[in-house]
């Protein structure tokens, strides 16, 4: 049966007020407000506490649904780096992309820097990205590009250090190239 009129409404201005609290949180996020207080999003995306929980049950949720865009290009980046036919060039494009994605959703970063999920498509999401990365580092290892013993959590967390040590500065933002590459020979065998 398809939706009336005003279910279809209701549904596309359910869709608007989500987006408002996504965009109110990201505007904290990135001003600084890492803990994301449910009350104050509210009120900036104007709407009352209770609709943000009923979409967004955690802070958690609410830093998912902030970062979800930016995962989903992230493991688009993974496939194609996966399927590099020259698998240093795959490795080494990979983590450009993970960094450069990083560097411009802080929120990703956050995500990424989690131990656990809440929401079912970051975990969805979390499992692709982690099957093209496993892909790619199994390839780099059977080829000789990084050590044996380097796994993906290790990669993950290298990539969250990068990403810190490259915001932590107060340069111009051309440190990111050169610290990713002194991580790229420390992965050398």
């Amino acid at each position: 049966m398809a939706p009336t009129t005003s279910t279809a409404a209701l549904r596309a201005d359910s869709a608007r007020v989500r987006e408002r609290m996504v965009a109110a949180a990201r505007e904290a996020f990135v001003s600084g407000d890492t803990d994301l207080p449910m009350n104050a999003i509210a009120k900036a995306a104007g709407v009352g506490v209770g609709t943000m929980y009923r979409h967004f049950p955690t802070r958690q949720a609410l830093l998912e649904s902030m970062a979800a865009e930016s995962f989903e290009a992230l493991v688009t980046q993974a496939r194609v780096a996966a399927a590099e036919p020259d698998i240093a060039t795959g490795l080494a494009g990979l983590l450009r992309a993970a960094l450069q994605c990083q560097l411009r959703d802080p929120s990703l970063a956050a995500v990424l820097a989690t131990p656990t999920y809440a929401c079912e498509e970051t975990l969805e999401l979390s499992r692709e990205l982690g099957g093209a990365s496993m892909e790619l580092l199994e390839r780099a290892r059977v080829a000789g590009v990084i050590r044996p013993d380097v796994t993906a959590d290790d990669m993950r967390r290298l990539m969250c250090g990068v990403r810190h040590a490259v915001v932590s500065g107060d340069d111009d933002g051309t440190v990111a190239d050169r610290y990713l590459t002194i991580m790229i020979a420390g992965l050398k065998p």
